[in-house]
């Protein structure tokens, strides 16, 4: 029972680099002995120390003996920092515990090997579900080679995104909006379509919480959006991404964005002359975008389901009735229940006023 209230620990603690080590993994790291935490540390940016490395500077005299305990199966390659395993098996450490392997080829079970090797006892597997999911896009994209992609959708008791005229601000309560801020927060990235974009003309940005802004992706077929939104004239607008088609990459309008400094991305078209979600995700992991958020709109909504393309669905759900509104996913059709799209509760709970479902498919491939 001490190992989970110790691990426990350092998962919250791995909670802190939220949204700054990407593409690396979110790690935490407690030093035990005697019973007593002696040290503690976590992975704060990409490219600094390692939660191990932090906890143990912060012991104030020796860890000669102590347990380190750690969500991640510590490195044991060179990489922007040297490998964690030397330092702990120089710190004398006597026990370490971690929730998994780490699935990285150039780690996977060699830290834990060097290790044991040196005398150092190994556990692992304390709250490995818990661990995993805390990384789980950092695991799809190092085991898999894709993007994770969640999808978030604000909607009325019986559905609806917007009225039928349109009007969607707000249906969900402010509690939901900073908990989509937070969400934008650890992502890499969030992608809208070519009509919420025109309709909302959102920044996109991190607001009401700690954290960067995540880059921003527009699905824009034919360049048809207007140069004045938002997106195309923000300060870091260096960090917008538009999909296009293959033709109208090399236009004129796609010039013109160029030079602001907006990237501009040609992906191939579906059998409906839309972006194909698969080229798109495929492009999006070659930028090294592991994680990306989809935040709207209903036609968006539903091609990435139609392809299961959505790893985690987030549902914020408003205690209002609609009628006939913009429903979530309209363009979605399905002729039986057999074919319909499933999807597994990982958590439901309160938001405020509204009531937040986190639904999965995919969690057993992690």
């Amino acid at each position: 029972m001490e190992h989970n209230v110790y691990m426990q620990r350092a998962l919250a603690l791995a909670l802190n680099g939220s949204g700054f080590v990407n593409p690396n993994p979110r790690v935490g790291c407690v030093i035990v002995r005697d019973n007593e935490i002696i040290g503690e540390g976590f992975h704060g940016q990409f490219g600094g120390p390692h939660a191990e490395i932090e906890a143990l500077n912060s012991v104030g005299g020796s860890a000669e003996g102590a347990t380190l305990y750690v969500n991640l199966e510590p490195c044991s390659v060179q990489g922007k920092t040297p490998p964690c395993t030397d330092a702990i098996i120089e710190a004398g450490i006597a026990k370490v515990v971690c929730s998994h392997v780490d699935p990285n080829p150039k780690v996977n079970g060699t830290g834990i090997q060097q290790l044991r090797e040196a005398g150092i006892a190994v556990e692992v597997g304390v709250l490995e579900g818990e661990a995993r999911w805390l990384n789980r896009a950092f695991i799809t994209a190092v085991s898999q080679q894709r993007t994770y992609v969640l999808t978030k959708v604000a909607q009325s008791l019986d559905g609806s995104i917007a009225t039928k005229y349109g009007q969607s601000q707000w249906i969900t309560c402010e509690e939901s909006r900073v908990a989509v801020h937070r969400m934008r927060a650890e992502v890499d990235a969030v992608l809208i379509g070519a009509t919420t974009a025109q309709k909302d003309d959102p920044l996109l940005t991190v607001r009401d919480v700690e954290g960067r802004n995540p880059k921003r992706i527009v699905l824009d077929e034919s360049l048809g959006l207007p140069l004045q939104l938002n997106m195309f004239v923000q300060p870091d607008r260096e960090n917008t991404i538009v999909f296009c088609s293959h033709e109208m990459a090399n236009s004129l309008k796609a010039n013109a964005l160029k030079v602001s400094g907006v990237h501009i991305v040609g992906a191939e078209l579906d059998e409906n002359e839309q972006l194909s979600i698969p080229d798109v995700l495929k492009q999006l992991y070659e930028m090294n975008i592991h994680s990306v958020l989809v935040e709207g709109g209903s036609e968006i909504f539903s091609s990435f389901l139609r392809g299961d393309h959505v790893d985690e669905l987030r549902l914020f759900i408003a205690p209002t009735i609609i009628g006939d509104g913009m429903r979530s996913f309209s363009s979605l059709s399905t002729n039986s229940l057999q074919q319909s799209k499933k999807y597994e509760y990982k958590m439901i709970s309160q938001s405020g006023v509204d009531i937040q479902a986190v639904l999965t498919r995919r969690m057993t491939d992690i």
